[in-house]
């Protein structure tokens, strides 16, 4: 694998044809043994008085910014095609002058049971299972493709995707085999939908001080566990009809990690902000839509859990699975954040897409503003770090393992595309001018939706300090470092 300093191409601003070569080499680089990791800033340089059209910058914005790399892969090629198609004719469809996309994100609607369907019969519900237990497998970088695409069509149509992640790889890797039977084939059909109830109103990246609990309990005269708590941020926790819940097993709270259990909670599904569930033997669990500035279609509720029953067969590997919940979500959270890299390329890749198309149209001083000099230059500069952001992105989807142990690669793609994606929807805000703060214009949902991708599934800080920075300070050593 290729590592590239910018500085390493002592590029100046004498030779900005040279940086315009080596960032059009950049922008159609995929091969896997070429995957390129830019680090620092890129593309500063300065076109001078000499220069005033960019050769790069112009041919991105002739394009409207498409995405066409090359993926050296048959099955994510195809997969881009179709999913492309499909995320045009269905997720972007009109009624009455206004996309789907846009009316869920104005309206604060839940995403509509016609797009889980569409979603449940192609079976992209199934991408991680495998198919001995009914799913498509479709392999990482496949995958990431497919929710970059939706993704750029609208950020909840690529979370969807997503849903039954963390549940599925805890059952894969600590599930009995009767779960396995029992779960994966109806979460890889779109049968069963799976919120997460990880996070709490006190509690969010420090997950061993998880307070919600779960002790040994009866109703109907079966065995099982009573939850009694809080959980915050539960994204889909209204219409899903499964939580996947991290609750402690252990009441002393200084074991913390290892007091944590996972368990599957059956609830009804629920439409609306606002719902209450009672069991027959009493148990109820309410739930309260928080509301955001955008990730608008899922909703994500407070939900709060009063004497509500779990049967024993619903802990994550039934008793060997007691204590070990946080270590089962390790491999879901790894994969979560490829997948919200994968997210951000699609918000970021609207972006570009948008303010390339605006500014061809848009005419300003007798001509239009895609051909001003500072113009090119931002279009080109953001090309250059969606495209660095994407090579990482399918690096780290190309060389995880399996079972998605390491989490160094995931985080750091995850960090660095949502940073992108932030960047690059603002910089296409500002070249709408005042239009680009019109709800109407739907530049500001893509800023709003890129606002959440450097919070969930760990906040930026904590990949940082927590995830980055402690695997690489805690890797062997194993060669003398430079000077």
């Amino acid at each position: 694998m290729a590592v590239l300093f910018v500085s390493d191409l002592h590029l100046s601003p004498s030779r900005p044809r040279i940086a315009a070569q080596f960032f059009a080499f950049l922008a159609g680089t995929a091969r896997r043994a070429e995957a390129l990791y830019i680090l620092g800033d890129l593309f500063e340089y300065w076109a001078g008085d000499d220069d005033l059209d960019d050769p790069f910058s112009a041919s991105v914005i002739e394009a409207r910014g498409l995405n066409a790399v090359d993926l050296d892969n048959d099955d994510a090629a195809s997969t881009r095609a179709f999913a492309r198609q499909f995320a045009k004719q269905e997720i972007m469809r009109e009624e009455d002058g206004i996309a789907l996309a846009d009316r869920i994100h104005r309206d604060d609607l839940l995403v509509p049971e016609s797009l889980i369907k569409q979603f449940a019969e192609l079976g992209f519900f199934g991408s991680s299972v495998p198919d001995t237990y009914g799913g498509t497998e479709m392999g990482y970088l496949t995958m990431i493709v497919l929710t970059e695409e939706l993704s750029a069509a609208s950020l909840i149509a690529g979370s969807l995707l997503t849903r039954s992640e963390i549940l599925t790889r805890a059952l894969l890797e600590g599930g009995t085999e009767a779960q396995k039977q029992t779960w994966l084939p109806r979460l890889a059909s779109g049968e069963v939908l799976v919120g997460i109830g990880v996070t709490e109103p006190d509690v969010g990246s420090d997950v061993a001080s998880v307070q919600c609990k779960a002790t040994p309990g009866e109703a109907g005269g079966r065995q099982g566990w009573l939850i009694n708590g809080a959980k915050a941020w539960c994204t889909f926790a209204g219409r899903a009809n499964v939580l996947a819940l991290l609750a402690r097993t252990d009441a002393d709270a200084s074991k913390g990690y290892a007091g944590l259990s996972l368990f599957i909670v059956p609830k009804g599904a629920f439409d609306g902000h606002k719902f209450e569930y009672r069991q027959e033997t009493g148990g109820v669990v309410t739930g309260e839509a928080i509301p955001t500035p955008g990730y608008r279609g899922m909703h994500s509720f407070v939900l709060n859990f009063e004497d509500f029953f779990v049967p024993a067969e619903n802990l994550v590997g039934e008793d060997g699975g007691q204590g070990r919940g946080f270590y089962l979500t390790l491999g879901g959270f790894a994969i979560g954040r490829l997948q919200t890299g994968g997210r951000a390329l699609g918000v970021a890749q609207a972006g570009i897409e948008k303010a390339c198309a605006y500014v061809t149209q848009r005419s300003q001083f007798g001509k239009p503003i895609g051909e001003y000099q500072l113009t090119q230059y931002k279009i080109g500069l953001m090309a250059t770090r969606i495209a660095a952001a994407r090579q990482l992105t399918y690096d780290v989807a190309r060389t995880t393992d399996a079972k998605a142990r390491a989490p160094l690669g995931p985080a750091m793609a995850k960090l660095f595309a949502s940073d992108v994606a932030v960047w690059v929807t603002q910089e296409a805000q500002l070249l709408h001018g005042g239009w680009g703060y019109a709800e109407e214009d739907r530049i500001t949902r893509y800023v709003a939706d890129a606002q959440v991708l450097p919070i969930f599934e760990g906040v930026k800080a904590t990949l940082e300090l927590k995830v980055i920075a402690r695997a690489l300070t805690a890797a062997p050593v194993s060669a003398e470092p430079r000077t």
